[in-house]
């Protein structure tokens, strides 16, 4: 038995509790990843489907990084709204950002398989956790296939 001198304040009690549920509704959950993804055959060999590639995502405001296979490129997350003087907007009304995951796999000399995932996430406000959702229409894959091919001078 605990004797009164050994008894936790109610104030204590309260407190942890408090603690307790700030933690609990902290706690989340990431939500399954979108299928933005697209996918083609290019009738042109590998280097320069990855020139093409290198060159759109960059002009898109995108870092790009070569994968660890060499057939994988990534970027980095890129910032939907990037001014300095965006930083109110971006607590008051939220934020974008998306990625992209290229993956290219060469068939034969004079053709290459190109698959583009694009992943977009968003925030409400300054104290959200980062949601997946649809990806706009300028960074989707199929948006970003299209720019390839305009590229490589197929459409």
């Amino acid at each position: 038995m605990l004797t009164p001198r050994h008894r936790v304040p109610r104030a204590s009690r309260l407190l942890f509790v408090v603690l307790c549920a700030i933690a609990a509704g902290c706690a989340s959950f990431d939500p399954p990843q979108s299928a933005d993804l697209a996918q083609a055959t290019l009738p042109v060999p590998e280097a320069k489907v990855r020139a093409a590639v290198v060159q759109v995502l960059e002009e898109g405001g995108y870092r790009v990084r070569q994968g660890e296979d060499g057939g994988d490129l990534t970027t980095e997350y890129r910032q939907e709204t990037d001014s300095p003087s965006d930083w109110m907007l971006r607590v008051r009304f939220g934020t974008g950002r998306s990625r992209v995951e290229v993956r290219l796999t060469p068939e034969g000399a004079t053709a290459t398989r190109l698959a583009i995932h694009v992943t977009y996430e968003g925030k409400d406000g300054l104290f959200e956790s980062w949601t997946t959702y649809p990806t706009p229409l300028p960074q989707s894959a199929e948006h970003q296939l299209r720019l390839v091919k305009s590229a490589l001078g197929l459409l």
